[in-house]
């Protein structure tokens, strides 16, 4: 059997970095071969898991320097359906791709949303001037480059190779350690780990977001990031996203998470997971 995995395209993103991370540790640790499959946004990867498309996903979820990757967060709470079997970390090390010879010349900077605000300070710097225009993923941007020698892109350093384009200007992101968390997301039950992810809702009265925070603390259950999401149903309907420091499958855990539900509208629990090895120092 071959192990599908679905991944924001084409070949050269740094999502697709992180699926072939994952596709090595997976065939390492099963003996199992993979695939992966590149779709053109996060949402369709996402939904290509959820419809049976594909066995698993590989998605941004949080980089260090811009947070939350909205879409990703959005689309598994929608989704609902769909356990994070691991996560991954990876450096993201952003290049300046362009058939000009100088940045002097250049007038248009194409990337993806989170690539452009990851380079901000130094667009701000060096290319004051130039339209930036996002797009779906940094590779997408390479086929804007052979129109006009006056447009750049935001990419890898694998993109570069892979599409044989030169580098104008390498390691542009404003932050040295600039790095992205990933989530592994299938149908099948999370394999538990050291981390948990969920989303709740809660009632609209004074005090109700109080209440399931209480929970955790009373149990003495770390909480690694918490933050808040439009419902997309009203102006200040919100949803929240709460990781913590703790296995799903303990009796502790699951007391707390039967506990929850009595103080929450709604809630999702997206699995227990572990952070697996990487082997990348610095590239994408």
């Amino acid at each position: 059997m071959i192990v599908s995995i679905a991944h924001l395209g084409p070949s050269g993103t740094h999502t697709e970095a992180a699926a072939l991370q994952y596709a090595a540790w997976f065939t390492q640790a099963t003996g199992e071969e993979t695939q992966l499959c590149p779709y053109p946004s996060i949402a369709l990867s996402l939904r290509a898991v959820a419809e049976g498309e594909v066995t698993v996903a590989v998605v941004p979820v949080e980089n260090s320097t811009e947070g939350s990757v909205a879409m990703t967060l959005d689309g598994l709470w929608q989704i609902g359906s769909l356990q994070i079997q691991s996560a991954l970390v990876l450096p993201i090390r952003h290049a300046l791709l362009s058939y000009a010879t100088t940045t002097e010349t250049i007038k248009t900077v194409y990337s993806h949303p989170q690539a452009l605000a990851q380079c901000q300070g130094w667009l701000e710097t060096f290319l004051p001037a130039a339209k930036l225009i996002p797009i779906n993923s940094t590779t997408e941007a390479l086929q804007h480059l052979a129109e006009d020698s006056t447009i750049a892109a935001i990419s890898s350093q694998r993109a570069a190779q892979l599409y044989n384009v030169p580098i104008l200007s390498d390691a542009i992101n404003d932050n040295p350690d600039n790095s992205t968390r990933f989530w592994v997301l299938s149908q099948q039950s999370s394999p538990g780990g050291c981390h948990t992810s969920l989303a709740f809702t809660v009632h609209d009265l004074p005090g109700s977001l109080v209440k399931p925070l209480q929970v955790f603390a009373s149990r003495g259950i770390n909480l690694s990031r918490i933050e808040s999401r439009p419902a997309k149903r009203s102006l200040g309907d919100y949803l929240f996203f709460v990781d913590l420091e703790a296995d799903a499958r303990t009796p502790a855990v699951q007391q707390t998470l039967a506990e929850l539900t009595t103080s929450t509208a709604t809630l999702k629990v997206f699995g227990s997971y572990d952070v697996l090895p990487t082997g990348e120092r610095g590239e994408e």
